[in-house]
């Protein structure tokens, strides 16, 4: 594997110059004069965010000029985001200024490096660098005659500041044009006091790829005051044009009147009818009354059997508890995020979801727990592995397959050895004692079967029901509202994700899962009293399929998003993609699923507790 993680680990256990990381760079200040480093870390397709490879994949410079490459390694989050940083070897110090190309190194083309340079030229490779953690970008080469300027990767010649600092520069259309490799990087740094405030990358020079002539690659330094405080570098980043759009808080102010207008109806709706029938049912009928009784149907009239436990209740009682838990680690790296800005941080994000999830294992056994002990079951062994172990075999059969085609192409989107060793430790030792702990807590503590209404001993008949009122057809009606109260954002979050933007209206972001879960109980609520109205008392599996089907709309949607509006290609970028999409859909499912079950269960206590057994 191209980063040689497992032997870095090595070194930095030896004590190796590898894993000295100076002082300066956590504090992010500098003395005049003092070194400061250019560390290297990616490159790949510009069309193709996961397809990235270690930046000296590309021979920009000979074999012995890397011989003793240096590397900065990261936390787990990281590692996971597929970032190596090395050492770019360009010769910086703090507001030391050097106007005169100097030279990096030069390298002797022959056939294959023509071949390698101008693959990656037509494919539009872009590189990503970091100054004390400040990411810049810019492109391998041009194509003569495409119109294209030269790259940058910051904020000079005219642009706005946000939109070039905020993604790799775009790349114009492969033409039949010359591929010409860009052999100078101007830098431009801004400082204020002893701190390093911006960054911006000039590539320049392009050179045309003949073979046996020499390439000499060459930098130069600009340093310049500015009176941009510390705190506020990293905001020429955040795209406020894009996710601070009209349309972004006309979707949110839509998707908040919808959900008022549906609890509205919801509560109109079923307030009225309940208290309509509760006044039938309890009524002193006389003699024709009770003729007529005879014959009524409705929800009423499968009370003995609608708390009977549902088919497989191990596994209803694990899916429960993983959606619990995913909704407890999403609420919690959203509410984190929030008020930390994460985004500033390599791999902070994943950091935190991986933390909140290990924490959130007590909720998912608590949750699986306390149902399982409600629906009578002894099989707590399986319930107790079900629920720890579901989703994470979802997820590592998944990243699986991606690890194996990114192993097959070298790229840097695979996940080192030595890290899935570190995830397995992390579930051995911390999730599964959390969730033994949450399955013990409820089990005793919320465990007791407060049902209203006595379970018959022999269930009764499902009556014939219409097309429209099978569990099927109501599942599938149960994912609409839902997903179109989050597909607007969910255009934001893939955009973000699949296409070089910080994502940082966190505060959107849980406003819209607020939305999610009040439209998701709503609507699952009605389907359940819908399929109870037609005497099925087989509500729980609908009512958490219910829920969980907005996750297959969003996966007809990435589907629709892939195809139309990204320039996404190759087995590589697809296989990943759909794999990131699938876990994506099935962590949604669970979390849809687990609040539409919670809140129906609440629901349907409620509705039979002045209902009387026979």
């Amino acid at each position: 594997m191209a980063r040689g993680w497992s032997a870095a680990l090595v070194a930095a256990a030896l004590g190796g110059r590898g894993a000295v990381v100076r002082a300066d760079e956590a504090s992010h200040q500098y003395a005049d004069g003092e070194p400061i480093k250019l560390w290297a870390n990616k490159i790949g397709p510009y069309h193709n965010p996961q397809e990235t490879y270690n930046f000296f994949a590309l021979p920009f410079c000979s074999d012995d000029d890397l011989a003793n490459v240096e590397h900065k390694w990261g936390g787990l989050g990281e590692v996971l985001e597929g970032n190596d940083l090395v050492n770019s070897g360009l010769d910086m110090s703090f507001k030391i200024d050097r106007a005169e190309p100097v030279t990096l190194c030069a390298i002797r083309l022959d056939a294959d490096k023509v071949a390698t340079f101008e693959y990656a030229i037509r494919n539009h490779y872009w590189y990503q660098f970091y100054l004390d953690d400040l990411p810049i970008w810019g492109m391998v080469g041009e194509v003569a005659g495409d119109g294209a300027p030269s790259e940058e990767g910051g904020a000079d010649g005219g642009a706005d500041a946000r939109a070039a600092a905020a993604a790799p520069p775009a790349a114009a259309p492969a033409t039949d044009g010359e591929a010409l490799m860009y052999t100078h990087r101007r830098l431009s740094i801004a400082y204020n006091g002893d701190r390093v405030i911006q960054v911006n990358l000039t590539s320049e020079a392009p050179a045309a790829l003949v073979e046996g002539a020499e390439l000499t690659f060459t930098y130069t330094v600009e340093w310049h005051p500015t009176e941009i405080r510390f705190g506020k570098r990293f905001e020429r980043y955040l795209d406020y044009e894009f996710f601070e759009h009209q349309i972004h808080w006309f979707s949110i102010f839509n998707s908040f009147m919808m959900v008022l207008f549906l609890v509205g109806i919801v509560a109109l709706i079923l307030m009225r009818t309940l208290r309509r029938d509760y006044a039938r049912y309890t009524h002193d009928a006389d003699a024709d009354d009770l003729d007529a009784d005879v014959d009524e149907s409705g929800w009423k009239q499968v009370h003995g059997d609608v708390f009977r436990p549902p088919a497989q209740p191990v596994l209803f009682a694990a899916l429960v508890g993983a959606g619990a838990q995913l909704c407890a680690m999403a609420l919690a790296a959203i509410l984190t995020a929030t008020l930390l800005t994460l985004y500033t941080g390599r791999g902070a994000v994943v950091t935190t979801c991986i933390t909140c999830y290990l924490l959130a294992c007590l909720v998912g056994g608590y949750t699986s727990g306390a149902l399982y002990a409600q629906l009578g079951g002894r099989q707590w062994t399986r319930v107790l592995l079900y629920t720890a172990s579901l989703f994470p075999a979802a997820v590592i059969s998944t990243m699986a397959v991606l690890n194996a085609v990114a192993i097959g192409y070298r790229s840097m989107s695979a996940v080192p050895f030595l890290t899935i060793i570190a995830m397995l430790l992390l579930w051995i030792v911390v999730a599964l004692p959390l969730t033994v702990a949450g399955t013990i807590l409820g089990r005793h503590l919320g465990g007791a079967a407060d049902y209203p209404c006595r379970v018959n001993a022999i269930p009764r008949l499902v009556p014939e029901k219409a097309w429209y009122a099978r569990a099927h057809v109501l599942v599938l009606l149960g994912g609409v509202l839902p997903f179109g109260s989050i597909f607007i954002e969910m255009y934001f979050v893939f955009t973000s994700f699949w296409n070089y933007k910080f994502y940082y209206v966190y505060g959107f972001l849980l406003l819209v899962f607020a939305i999610l879960a009040v439209v998701t109980v709503c609507v699952t609520i009605v389907v359940t009293y819908f399929l109870l109205n037609n005497e099925d008392y087989r509500w729980a599996w609908t009512a958490f399929l219910s829920g969980a089907s907005t996750a297959l709309y969003v996966l007809v949607y990435s589907i629709y998003y892939f195809a139309l509006k990204t320039k996404m290609s190759g087995f590589f970028q697809t296989v990943f993609y759909f794999g990131y999409m699938l876990l994506f859909c099935t962590a949604l499912a669970l979390m849809c699923g687990a609040v539409g079950y919670l809140g129906c269960a609440a629901f349907v206590k409620r509705i039979y507790r002045n209902i009387k057994s026979d």
